[in-house]
């Protein structure tokens, strides 16, 4: 009798914190809620912030594709992932620290969101969506020149990376931008943590707070766009990289069906026409990275 009272004291225990951090732990209880919390940071045409994006057209179509509503969940870069996972994390390195304990508040993660390897220890990602990598990026009034292309991205990239002695670079934490990432320090460069959003970077650098700034592929095209004669890429100062739809390592249903529904958008064409939509200079620059598997 006394063992069956402590197993219903577990049992009200865990439901009560269920209810407590909106946790919906897999496919069905998504499909029993109604809802898919779609977890997004405003970011490059990945996530407006106006109701628009690829990856909210996306996930509109994943949630019509299970049968559920879709709803948006603002977040921000520092709390992101711990939105997603219920912990609160600090990168180290390659490996990750758990601090504490977090309030889930969504599902899955979508916001053009790098594959990286800390990122990889307390997240399932759905497989690659969008190619990116971390350019150098200046103003164009900067004495700073482009590099003269190598032999080989290697080559390229430390002669990227030379250009940092002395200057004063902006990168931004718990992000891909995060300049311990790339050794820049050991360049000589130095490092500055940017306070403000990611999609204001590129404008810190023109209005002259930093000699250059690190930018993703992404935000770097949609840069060029908005200021073609205002900015130029000085180089690379990392490999080809890939981004991903992130989801907790407890949801394998949700996944799964993530998964079969991204191939069959990729097959028909669906999402090479989202991708043009937004991006349409990325086939430039990276042709073979969309067509279908």
């Amino acid at each position: 009798m006394k063992k069956s009272r402590i197993v219903l004291l577990f049992l009200v225990l865990v439901a009560a914190l269920t209810a407590r951090y909106g946790h919906a732990n897999d496919l069905a209880d998504i499909k029993k809620s109604g809802v898919l919390r779609h977890l997004g940071v405003p970011y490059a045409n990945f996530v407006t912030g106006d109701g628009h994006g690829l990856d909210v057209e996306v996930m509109q179509l994943f949630a019509k594709e299970i049968g559920v509503q879709y709803q948006y969940v603002q977040t921000t870069w520092p709390n992101v992932i711990s939105d997603l996972v219920g912990k609160t994390i600090e990168p180290d390195g390659e490996n990750v620290k758990i601090t504490g304990d977090a309030p889930i508040r969504g599902d899955v993660i979508a916001n053009g969101l790098t594959i990286i390897p800390w990122r990889q220890k307390v997240l399932s990602f759905s497989a690659p969506t969008f190619p990116t990598q971390v350019w150098l990026i200046t103003s164009i009034n900067s004495p700073l020149q482009p590099i003269v292309p190598g032999k080989s991205i290697d080559e390229d990239i430390v002669a990227t990376k030379k250009l940092t002695a002395g200057k004063r670079v902006l990168g931004k934490g718990k992000t891909c931008l995060e300049p311990k990432l790339y050794f820049l320090a050991e360049a000589g460069a130095l490092a500055s943590y940017f306070e403000g959003d990611l999609n204001e970077l590129a404008p810190a650098v023109m209005k002259g707070e930093a000699d250059a700034t690190l930018l993703d592929v992404p935000d770097a095209l949609v840069a060029l766009d908005k200021w073609p004669d205002q900015i130029k890429i000085l180089g690379p100062v990392s490999k080809q990289q890939e981004m991903g739809v992130a989801f907790r390592k407890d949801t394998p249903e949700l996944y799964n069906a993530f998964a079969i529904f991204l191939k069959k958008i990729q097959q028909d064409g669906t999402y090479n026409s989202l991708v043009t939509k937004y991006y349409p200079d990325v086939f430039v620059y990276y042709p073979n990275f969309f067509i279908p598997k």
